[in-house]
């Protein structure tokens, strides 16, 4: 019933866990073993996602979650998010972009799913994923087979980006869904679980955020 932090070192050691802690390059869960990336950058392509060597790339040419991105030009800026699942939960279901920005003093957010599992595309008008059918039997907690994604990864380009205003940009992953806590419980003891608790969640994490910071910004 508690949740994880992470981070990505160069090694197991405690300065090197700690600088991570000190450059934001963090990330959390709700309490499943997820492991999640985030970068962004300039001129990240679907190829940059393929390449053996992606990760130096993306070290080289851009920055990882926890850091500013500083305005190139005239360049828009691409983003790649990466997500695998923890073997002993639940398969993926989706991996979203999260926005905020701030206009005349005015904060908003908005949610872009990226990337789908089951083959599935993201609706370009609702910035949506399609359902993909995972369930839960609620008489025993289990889920469908078959259903969600070992890996979910892509290179996303944000379609409202405006160089004038700073945004942030950080990365959600959510789960299938499962059993609740309060529902496994309620099955151990032979009860019906409660219909005032919901019956299942959906298992997640997050990335620190990436900043984009406009030249006048």
């Amino acid at each position: 019933a508690s949740g994880i932090a992470g981070v990505w070192a160069e090694e197991n050691t405690r300065e090197s866990i700690y600088n991570a802690f000190r450059r934001k390059e963090t990330f959390a869960t709700t309490g499943t073993r997820i492991k999640v990336r985030f970068f962004g950058g300039y001129g990240f392509t679907d190829s940059t996602l393929a390449a053996t060597d992606m990760l130096e790339t993306a070290y080289r040419n851009g920055v990882p979650m926890g850091s500013d991105l500083l305005p190139a030009a005239d360049s828009i800026p691409s983003f790649i998010a990466w997500a695998t699942q923890d073997a002993l939960s639940a398969p993926l279901q989706r991996l979203q972009i999260i926005k905020g920005w701030t206009v005349a003093g005015e904060h908003h957010e908005k949610i872009f799913d990226v990337a789908c599992s089951d083959g599935l595309a993201v609706d370009p008008q609702t910035h949506r994923c399609p359902d993909n059918g995972a369930s839960v039997n609620l008489q025993d907690c289990s889920i469908s087979t078959g259903v969600g994604a070992a890996e979910l990864k892509t290179v996303w380009t944000d379609p409202e980006f405006d160089p004038a205003v700073r945004a942030f940009y950080y990365v959600r992953v959510l789960e299938n869904p499962t059993c609740r806590w309060s529902t496994w419980d309620a099955l151990k003891e032979g009860y019906a679980p409660r219909p005032d608790f919901p019956a299942t969640i959906q298992e997640r994490a997050f990335t620190s955020p990436i900043w984009f910071r406009p030249a006048t910004g």
